[in-house]
């Protein structure tokens, strides 16, 4: 496939494993990218944190298990996790239908907003996946 077959809205931060970060303020929403959930394949459970719960960047944010792979998504950011989309319990699909909508994870309230600086632009992302699909 193409970078231009997948959605790569502008204005979020990215990274290598394919999960975008949308700021608003001091809070980040965190999901899983069309790239991403489309090479995890028809996600069928998701493992959440907790609200209230300290994580710090690359600490395990989920899990997530599809038909194809069981993997663990990893927070881009350190801070404490304010909310959690529960709707992923009962409807864990919602990261393959709607990734940058209904299928976020979690929002995290930003402890160091200079860790941002370490993420991808979209057009950064565009790049990255252009090459991963070159070696493919």
């Amino acid at each position: 496939m193409a970078v231009e077959d997948f959605i790569i809205p502008d204005g979020l931060y990215y990274t290598k494993e394919h999960q975008w970060v949308k700021v608003d303020g001091g809070l980040a929403v965190v999901g899983i990218t069309d790239y991403g959930q489309h090479q995890l394949g028809d996600v069928v459970y998701a493992e959440l944190p907790e609200e209230g719960q300290q994580i710090e960047a690359g600490d395990k944010l989920a899990s997530l298990e599809s038909i194809k792979a069981a993997i663990d998504v990893f927070s881009p950011l350190t801070g404490e996790i304010t909310s959690v989309n529960t709707d992923l319990k009962e409807e864990p699909s919602l990261i393959n239908t709607d990734p940058y909508g209904d299928g976020w994870i979690a929002e995290i309230k930003m402890s160091d907003p200079t860790e941002l600086e370490d993420l991808m632009t979209a057009e950064d992302y565009r790049a990255y996946i252009e090459e991963l699909e070159e070696e493919d």
